[in-house]
């Protein structure tokens, strides 16, 4: 651990302190000494155990978060295969922004690098254990699906209107609450959605003078449409996010 004697070290100088006690202090010295050093080896022995209550308590704290984001980032393919790479990178994101620094604040940043396995473990047993209510069914086509989409958003106080199926220039759905207006391109898939998807929701928000655009997916998002995303200001969403998304105003880039 950077910044802490070594176990071997620690050691070492209460031995050659429990020497000095003995010389004066004669066998309450070296019982002492041995003292010590029980307490430094028991503290040592017990540092896995604190570690996996350390990593155990701060997912949980973001437990319904994760089990929520898994749901998200995780589809069914049109081979009927469970895809779970979404979800694997939102796990470890939380490991290497979350975990990491807090364990490593801790002094554990040693059984970080040597047991990144059982983090991970950790944090799935903890992700498996939230009990989630049921998700509403999405429709398999593309038109009930936007439906769907709006539904979800009137659930969470925006006011919706599809647009007409040709001309649109990439909304399906424009969404009003309060002054802010929200352009939303709806992607039912069995693949993450790449960034295609990201530009034509940015061109639909300035088509349609929107404040706010997203892609709503059921299937997660490739990292090139991640990083469009992110620079041009528009939110990728599972549908599960629509019934508490609220106003943004501006979003930088749709706008410019």
């Amino acid at each position: 651990m950077p910044g802490q004697p070594s176990l071997v070290a620690r050691l070492f100088w209460i031995a050659v302190a429990g020497g000095g006690l003995s010389l004066w202090y004669g066998r309450a010295g070296i019982a002492a000494s041995g003292a010590g050093l029980g307490l430094v080896l028991l503290r040592h022995l017990g540092r896995p155990g604190r570690f996996r209550a350390r990593v155990r308590k701060v997912a949980r704290r973001h437990a319904r978060t994760l089990a929520l984001r898994r749901r998200q980032e995780s589809f069914v393919d049109a081979y009927g295969n469970r895809i779970l790479d979404g979800w694997l990178r939102e796990r470890d994101y939380f490991v290497a922004r979350t975990l990491v620094p807090d364990l490593t604040a801790r002094g554990f940043a040693d059984l970080c690098e040597a047991r990144p396995d059982t983090i991970r473990a950790i944090v799935e047993a903890v992700t498996d254990a939230v009990d989630l209510p049921e998700e509403d069914a999405a429709p398999e086509d593309g038109i009930p699906y936007e439906r769907f989409c709006a539904g979800r958003l009137e659930r969470g106080g925006w006011r919706t209107h599809a647009t007409p199926a040709s001309g649109d220039q990439g909304a399906d759905i424009v969404a009003e609450q309060g002054a802010t207006r929200l352009v939303v391109q709806c992607k039912r898939y069995g693949r993450p959605v790449g960034n295609a998807a990201v530009q034509e929701a940015t061109a639909a928000a300035r088509y349609w003078s929107g404040d706010m655009a997203a892609v709503v997916s059921n299937a997660g998002f490739t990292p090139a449409a991640r990083k469009l995303a992110a620079a041009t200001g528009v939110l990728l969403l599972h549908h599960d996010d629509l019934d508490e998304l609220r106003p943004i105003r501006a979003v930088r880039s749709v706008q410019a």
